[in-house]
């Protein structure tokens, strides 16, 4: 029998959970096999996680990590450019960018399957909780929420933090990203892992879910997995699972939670389109009433 036909409209992305070392050229170079596997298996579109090229390194303040950054373009967006255009990939490189001395952003790089750097979005919101000090080495995003034209379609980039905010995958949607993507790396605390760990797993991914719901558009977050303690101490556990999930907020994809993978999943552009009509959230907003949400807290 022969296989199966897609949909032109249908796209397979492939995104790449992965572990990183203390080596960054190590890191570099297993993306990169990770990326070219993802290619082989027919990805148009590669994801890789948040602050992959090196370890965690915001679980403690130290002004030694402030080297591993480098400017967007620089010597990382070059390579993986080359690397993009090779396979005739879509590709979403997660980058510590140095803009000027002493100012820094958690940056993802949008490379388009030619090769061409169409940009970058710097993360806007910058968490600030035990072992994850990211306020110490970002500036919060200038340049808000986009959304870009690519060989695969028009799409969005938000990272980690970012996730938790509806009012941030509003705004991608509403530039017409049709699938949100979010570069994450979180994990669990292990002292806190046996009494909330689930809990804190199953807020991330409900959330998430949600936003694909209210704004009928696919969303894939991509973490990173395995222990990390470059400080020395606890650590973080990453807890994995990536996961995409389509316009109706159903997990169409899954990754494990201790294994690297390369999570592939079928994105149908025809679906977001229906999904809109269908249930027309975008129509029925009230943008008369909201101005308040400009406003830090109301009493």
């Amino acid at each position: 029998m022969p296989a199966k036909k897609r949909s032109s409209s249908v796209c397979p992305i492939g995104l790449i959970q992965m572990r990183s070392t203390a080596k960054a050229e190590q890191n570099i170079r297993h993306a990169e096999a990770l990326v070219a596997d993802a290619a082989k298996k027919g990805a148009r579109l590669v994801c890789l996680p948040e602050l992959f090229a090196s370890l965690y390194f915001c679980q403690s303040l130290n002004p030694d990590w402030f080297k591993l950054a480098e400017p967007i373009p620089g010597p990382l967006t070059q390579r993986f450019c080359k690397l993009a255009k090779k396979h005739g990939i879509v590709l979403l490189l997660p980058v510590f960018e140095k803009a000027a001395p002493g100012l820094y952003f958690n940056s993802c790089a949008v490379i388009d399957s030619n090769g061409a750097l169409l940009g970058s979005y710097r993360k806007m919101h910058i968490p600030h909780d035990p072992q994850f000090e990211e306020k110490y080495y970002f500036t919060p995003g200038d340049g808000g929420f986009r959304a870009w034209d690519t060989a695969i379609g028009r799409i969005g980039v938000l990272i980690c933090w970012d996730q938790w905010y509806p009012e941030g995958a509003r705004l991608t949607a509403m530039h017409g990203a049709g699938i949100l993507f979010y570069p994450t790396a979180i994990g669990w605390l292990p002292g806190e892992k046996a009494e909330l760990g689930e809990k804190q797993h199953q807020s991330w991914e409900i959330i998430q879910r949600s936003h694909a719901v209210a704004n009928g558009c696919y969303v894939a977050s991509v973490n990173r997995t395995g222990h990390e303690a470059p400080a020395g101490g606890q650590g973080i556990e990453f807890w994995g699972r990536s996961f995409v999930a389509g316009p109706m907020g159903d997990l169409i994809a899954k990754a494990g939670t201790e294994t690297e993978e390369v999570l592939m999943a079928d994105v149908d552009f025809t679906a977001i389109a229906n999904q809109r009509e269908w249930w027309p959230f975008l129509r029925d907003r009230r943008i008369d009433g909201y101005g308040d949400l400009t406003k830090r807290f109301l009493a």
